[in-house]
């Protein structure tokens, strides 16, 4: 059965009190594993988390959107997909194809943040020229878009009146114009095109 294994890191850690974003971090993971099978923060400021691969991308930007809600931050992460051949109690003692396909497509990260390693080329292809494309709008998204994203993406199903309240603002059009800008609608798309694809090749 395969798995999806998230390697990354923290980029610009230094510029923020490491006890703000590492908490974070760590209540973030605590929603999707236990650690250390499921997830692990080592060195300071790199990280793992082993997901089902469906939510794998969705997750990266989860991830991300919890980073750079702190200003000046921002997240690298690799996603691979494969088996995983040996589950220890620990997920940095663990192997498989999944692990060796994450840190591939981490350490290959040049001037994009996220990245994709499977066992199928041409969905790797495609799915990473689009990453490439997105980034443009991802990796610019503020503080405040940032926060509106990371609470759309984990609670889908409030619409943006409800959102609004969640996050304390003032009003629907304040949300709306939040999630326009960070490109909500198109980060939508592109994670419901890489569900489909996925689900055709598993």
């Amino acid at each position: 059965m395969m798995q999806a294994i998230l390697t990354g890191d923290i980029i610009s850690s230094r510029k923020v009190d490491s006890e703000i974003w590492l908490n974070s971090l760590k209540t973030l993971f605590g929603q999707y594993g236990v650690q250390p099978k499921d997830w692990e923060i080592y060195r300071g400021d790199s990280f793992q988390i082993k997901t089902e691969p469906a939510f794998a991308l969705k997750l990266a930007y989860i991830i991300k959107a919890n980073v750079k809600k702190l200003s000046k931050l921002d997240a690298r992460i690799g996603i691979g997909i494969g088996d995983i051949n040996y589950q220890s109690d620990k997920l940095s003692e663990s192997n498989g194809n999944a692990f060796i396909f994450a840190g591939e497509s981490f350490d290959n990260l040049k001037t994009n943040n996220l990245a994709i390693k499977t066992t199928w080329p041409q969905f790797d292809l495609t799915i990473n020229t689009m990453l490439e494309i997105f980034a443009l709008t991802a990796d610019g998204w503020t503080s405040t878009s940032a926060g509106m994203i990371l609470k759309a993406l984990q609670h889908p199903g409030l619409n943006q009146q409800q959102l609004a309240a969640a996050l304390n603002k003032k009003s629907q059009s304040a949300i709306s114009a939040g999630l326009k800008r960070g490109g909500y609608d198109g980060l939508l798309k592109l994670l419901n095109y890489y569900q489909q694809q996925l689900q055709n090749l598993c």
